[in-house]
């Protein structure tokens, strides 16, 4: 058995595409548009995995978008992505610069949550040691759901 990829729909491709590839930094390694089924698939790699992905040894993030509108209803039964990051501080400073909203902040230099235009969690682990407590960060409170 082998783990290929976490399936999650997006109400707004653009927008959607927008958080992953833009903001938190995945890549498009590819695309599929269906004209009989009216969807897209649009399959995301972390950028230390891309290569391994185009191989198909990597795990993927596989965005849905259905052509027809839909709404869609909860997230948090869903749980998280998480993905591990060079700075996590770095990464956070990125993302709230480009106006995503940091919901669980990197308090302990280890953990942050944000989330995606469709409500998808989030988790952001700082690669090997927890990095020493900072400011604006070590007394940023939470926002929202995480």
């Amino acid at each position: 058995m082998k783990y290929l990829h976490t399936m999650v729909r997006a109400r707004d491709l653009e927008e959607t595409l927008d958080f992953y590839c833009d903001k938190l930094g995945l890549v498009e390694v590819r695309r599929h548009d269906s004209e009989a089924g009216r969807f897209t698939l649009v399959f995301l790699a972390a950028p230390g995995d891309v290569e391994r992905a185009r191989e198909g040894s990597s795990p993927l993030l596989e965005i849905t978008w259905n052509w027809d509108p839909e709404e869609y209803q909860g997230g948090r039964n869903f749980g998280h992505l998480a993905y591990r990051v060079e700075d996590i501080y770095a990464t956070c400073q990125r993302l709230l610069d480009r106006g995503v909203t940091i919901n669980r902040p990197p308090r302990d230099g280890h953990m942050a949550f944000v989330r995606s235009p469709d409500g998808i969690s989030i988790e952001l682990l700082q690669e090997g040691d927890a990095l020493p407590p900072r400011e604006p960060w070590a007394s940023m409170g939470n926002t929202g759901s995480w």
